[in-house]
Order: C-alpha cells, then sequence, then structure tokens
C-alpha cells in the first residue's frame, strides 16, 4: 500500500459509522486485522528508511486509535452479552438466534479441510468466556495422551446439528480442556453436560467459566478418563486426547456402559479412523476419510 492509500483506508475507517455499530461484528474483525496485519506493518516498513518519520508514526498512532476504538466496541458488546447469558435461561434454538445476530454460523458452510480450522465465530465464542488469560499446564502428559487443541466452534454447532439430542441426554465431552464444547452445547441444547478433564489448572477455569455464566447443568471433573464415571452418560465426545492404549482402554470402558443402555460416540480428529474399528459401533454419519470431519457412531 502507497502512503495515499494508507491514509485512505485509515480515514475510511474513523468515518465508517456501520464499523462501531454492535451486530456488524464480522466486518469489524476483518477491518481490525487488515489494521492490524496490514496498515500497520506497512507503516512499519516504511518507518524503516524513512528520512521523516513523523508523519508516519502520527498516521501509525491514528491506526491504532481506530484499532483500538474497535476492539472496545467488541469489550462492551461481550461484557453485555455474558450479562445476557448469566440471566437468560435459553430455549432451544435461543443461544444460536443471539450468536447469529452478530456472526454468520452457517454450520454447513464449514470447508472441513485437511486440519482443524478457526475462524471470526471461534474469536466471538472466545470473547463471550468470562475469563481471558489461560492458564498454564501443570502436569505433565503420559506420552498417549495429546496436547490440547481446542475444539473449532463451528465444529460444536454442526454437532448439535447432526445429533438428535433429547432433554433427558448427559453429554460428555471426553479431554474436556478449557471446557467450550461442554459449555456450547448446554447453551444450545439444554442438556446436561460433563467435561472430564485431565490437567486441575483447565478443569478450574472451565468450572469457573461455567460459574460466572450460571450454568448448573455444567459441570467438570478432574479425572484421569480411564477412572471417571460415565455411568450418567448418553452422548459422548472426543476430540482426540489420546491415542494408543488409553484410546483402547475408554473405548472398552465406553462398551461396558453401551450394555447397559444405548450411547452416542462424536468424534473429530485422528481418533475416527481408531474408532471407525469398533465393533460394537456402527457409524451413523457419511462415511469419510478426512479425519476433521464430525463423525457420529451410534452403539447396537
Amino acid at each position: 500500500m502507497t502512503l495515499f492509500e494508507l491514509q485512505q483506508y485509515i480515514e475510511e475507517a474513523e468515518k465508517n459509522p456501520v464499523l462501531y455499530e454492535e451486530r456488524e461484528f464480522d466486518l469489524r474483525m476483518e477491518v481490525i486485522d487488515f489494521i492490524d496485519f496490514q496498515v500497520i506493518e506497512r507503516i512499519n516498513e516504511l518507518l524503516l528508511n524513512a528520512p521523516q518519520p513523523d508523519p508516519l508514526l502520527a498516521l501509525r498512532n491514528r491506526a491504532e486509535k481506530v484499532k483500538s476504538r474497535l476492539e472496545g466496541v467488541d469489550v462492551n458488546l461481550f461484557q453485555q452479552l455474558q450479562r445476557t447469558i448469566s440471566t437468560t435461561g435459553f430455549t432451544t434454538n435461543g443461544f444460536k438466534h443471539l450468536v447469529n445476530k452478530y456472526v454468520d454460523i452457517n454450520p454447513d458452510g464449514n470447508g472441513h479441510g485437511e486440519e482443524a480450522g478457526y475462524d471470526n465465530l471461534d474469536i466471538f465464542i472466545n470473547g463471550l468466556s468470562p475469563l481471558q488469560t489461560m492458564p498454564e499446564q501443570t502436569r505433565d502428559l503420559e506420552p498417549e495422551m495429546v496436547y490440547y487443541q481446542k475444539t473449532p466452534a463451528r465444529i460444536v454447532f454442526e454437532l448439535v446439528e447432526k445429533v438428535p439430542f433429547i432433554k433427558e441426554d448427559v453429554f460428555f465431552d471426553i479431554g474436556a480442556g478449557l471446557g467450550q464444547v461442554a459449555i456450547l452445547v448446554n447453551l444450545l441444547t439444554g442438556i446436561a453436560t460433563r467435561g472430564i478433564e485431565f490437567e486441575p489448572a483447565f478443569c478450574d477455569y472451565a468450572g469457573a467459566c461455567a460459574a460466572a455464566l450460571h450454568l448448573p447443568a455444567v459441570t467438570f471433573i478432574n479425572v484421569d478418563a480411564r477412572e471417571a464415571d460415565y455411568s450418567e452418560g448418553t452422548v459422548f465426545f472426543m476430540f482426540t486426547p489420546f491415542k494408543g492404549e488409553i484410546l483402547q482402554e475408554v473405548l472398552s470402558i465406553l462398551q461396558k456402559e453401551s450394555v447397559k443402555r444405548k450411547i452416542r460416540l462424536i468424534t473429530y480428529g485422528p481418533c475416527t479412523s481408531r474408532v471407525a474399528l469398533e465393533s460394537w459401533l456402527y457409524i451413523a454419519t457419511p462415511a469419510d476419510d478426512n479425519m476433521y470431519k464430525l463423525a457420529v457412531f451410534n452403539s447396537y
């Protein structure tokens, strides 16, 4: 971008009232990213060889102020929405409609790439969390345990679309991490959800988020997945929290639960191909070689 183009872009962002309307979250994110990674970075490049840096410094200051104003809109928006969540008992689709006012959900638009993908919906859902600082891991993982990676928000919305939940269901997220899946499933369906998490700091964080949002039906249990009590569960989710013998041991535990009642197991990531080999399960979604596509399995 030329200096004139930089000045023009900043001026347009300063004067565009639409950007400062709360409902224009997607557009605002686009502009914030552009200012951050195009405008400010380009100004910094120009500053390296500028004989008179003052005009560029002034322009960078304007760009940073616009970015800060836009981010301030989102801070206020998320504080307002956190209050709404903590005081509203959402009916079916109520939370989905709330989110869709600000960001395009459209789970069917998920491209299912070759790896877990994140977008503006993830930024929006992250902003709804009352706690914004990720805790540090305190326990060493066993070799077959997989380091925490957040499930893309679109996958959770898609999960709720694909699985016919009933009010009596109890949903378990095995390897719950910071709790996003269990919290979202509860907000989207109203059913009771449980998160099984090995790392105490992650479990405490997830529990604190659920408490701050006043979600009493969301519970997090700090326990090794091989030692958890799954007797309440009817629907289970795994975004590959472990592999090898640990995965096999947990699947064996779930198989024993399936003798007592029908259960569903939803997988995402590399664990899907291993789960597909289980003779006590049959796949209810079209078979697909893409590991980053949801797979829903039912017990016989």
